[in-house]
């Protein structure tokens, strides 16, 4: 069995494992197994696009959230006893208010007055960012962009009172989050990305002529927020992240919350909201891999090395059904490869930025990116593997809670402690089949990708979120990209 066939096989039995074990159907489903008399059922019949929901309404957010909530509490427990569980445990806590995924509150309703009116603003301006058919006429593209922004600069000096933000946020600062809650923090932290990556395009698709700016002048009542916040979570990039455009865009119960393509057809919004949930379902489903990594160090700390090779088993199990939830959804039926470089990718982007007054140099500042996702990097520093994103970029595009967290881990990695036999054998073998697991995944990320970003847009130069332009021919920057996936893939040995 080759290692691609291998993956899908593992990927489909996980998804239905995880369907067995996550519902209350558990118990029904255990006894019909035992009487071998399993009805025929539908597969597909449970799937919609908020998630998996039976016929008994009840929805896998609710149980996955509450065994996650177990995993966590364990964690807490363990906070006192090792620096690995006192970072991720402080990391939920503070950036993920209490929770994992962070919760993001999106009812504008419960924030502060004075940020109400930046929800208003967004409600107003959402339905003129994207255009039915997009232009190749720089002059009709020039003036939407105009109008666009000068629209959102009248708004925001109308509605807001940005001395009474920036007094709520610096109540947060010191640490007034009975004034402030964490949660609504989250939200509007969202929402002023979200207005950011809108004045910065102004229209959707993302069109030549707005790539093609070196700079950009955003209005002050996305600045003094923008930056206050970003101090908050130890950032200084003028773009958004994965945290806080994509994970963070998601309510409590799930929903997704601010849309790029409101108002547009049912494939373009239903592709850009499934894109989006891969985002928030690694880190879902990725809550207890990262508490298994916290166990299987501890135990390895304290000598428990049996208990240690029970979470990195652990490890490689709750793999299966992260990286089937990828694949469940990156391909032409969930995200429709005609629509998402044109319609979803270009927004997360930036590619602008300003003189560093240190220097002198000029500072550009790139968008979105997959590797800013916490799970990956945990992993890689868990297996002893260098991160992929140089010191510069994660400090401007990682929070600081996520790149301690993974510092730790790195720093009690003990994959190249062991020995090669016994329990330390058996514990290296687990680590090598979840080195595998990660390598075909990358390997088929590198396959995919290619599809998605070879489709047309005519009225865009090659770009990528996360490293903006590229060459202006395809074929190049295809080249370069290529060459940054193949080196990951190699480093993962």
């Amino acid at each position: 069995m080759t290692p691609l066939s291998e993956f899908i096989f593992l990927s489909v039995l996980g998804s239905i494992f995880t369907l067995i074990v996550s519902t209350p159907w558990r118990p029904w489903l255990m006894k019909r197994l035992s009487q071998h008399t399993i009805p025929s059922f539908n597969l597909f019949k449970g799937f919609t696009r908020s998630g998996i929901v039976f016929s008994d309404s009840t929805n896998t957010h609710n149980s996955t959230g509450a065994f996650n909530k177990q995993k966590l509490d364990t964690i807490h427990d363990l906070s006192d006893c090792h620096e690995v569980a006192s970072s991720f445990s402080t990391l939920v806590q503070q950036d993920g208010a209490g929770c994992w995924p962070p919760r993001s509150n999106h009812n504008e309703n419960t924030w502060p007055a004075c940020l109400q009116a930046y929800k208003d603003i967004y409600h107003e301006m959402a339905p003129l960012l994207p255009a039915e058919n997009a232009s190749l006429d720089d002059n009709i593209n020039e003036r939407r962009i105009f109008e666009f922004r000068s629209r959102f600069v009248q708004l925001l000096s109308q509605k807001v009172d940005l001395a009474e933000v920036q007094r709520l946020l610096q109540a947060a600062d010191a640490g007034r989050w009975d004034v402030f809650p964490r949660d609504a923090y989250n939200g509007f932290y969202c929402c002023v990305a979200w207005c950011r990556h809108a004045y910065r395009w102004a229209s959707i698709p993302v069109v030549r002529l707005a790539q093609l700016e070196k700079s950009i002048a955003l209005p002050m009542e996305l600045v003094t927020p923008w930056n206050s916040m970003q101090s908050h979570f130890g950032l200084d990039s003028e773009s958004g992240n994965n945290m806080s455009n994509l994970v963070l865009n998601f309510n409590p119960a799930g929903g997704y919350a601010l849309k790029i393509n409101t108002g547009l057809s049912t494939l373009i919004q239903s592709s850009e909201e499934e894109f989006a949930r891969i985002f928030q379902e690694v880190e879902v489903l990725g809550v207890p891999i990262y508490c298994s990594i916290v166990e299987s160090i501890v135990a390895y700390a304290r000598g428990d090395k049996e208990s240690c090779l029970e979470h990195v088993r652990d490890i490689k199990g709750q793999l299966r059904p992260l990286l089937s939830s990828y694949y469940d959804r990156v391909h032409d039926a969930k995200i429709a490869k005609s629509v998402w470089l044109s319609r979803v990718q270009g927004f997360y982007a930036w590619g602008v930025g300003h003189q560093n007054n240190t220097n002198g140099e000029w500072e550009k500042f790139d968008g979105l990116s997959g590797n800013q996702v916490l799970l990956f990097q945990a992993l890689d520093a868990f297996l002893g593997l260098e991160a992929y994103l140089p010191r510069l970029i994660q400090e401007r595009n990682v929070p600081l809670l996520q790149r301690r967290f993974c510092k730790v881990v790195k720093k009690h990695a003990f994959r190249g402690q062991l020995a090669d036999e016994g329990v330390d054998g058996k514990i290296k073998k687990e680590f090598e089949d979840i080195v595998k697991r990660l390598r075909v995944f990358r390997s088929a990320h590198r396959t995919r990708a290619k599809v998605y970003l070879t489709q047309p847009a005519p009225e865009r130069l090659p770009m990528t979120a996360g490293k903006s332009l590229l060459k202006e021919d395809m074929d190049q920057s295809l080249l370069f990209l290529d060459q940054f996936m193949v080196g990951r893939l190699q480093q993962t040995v």
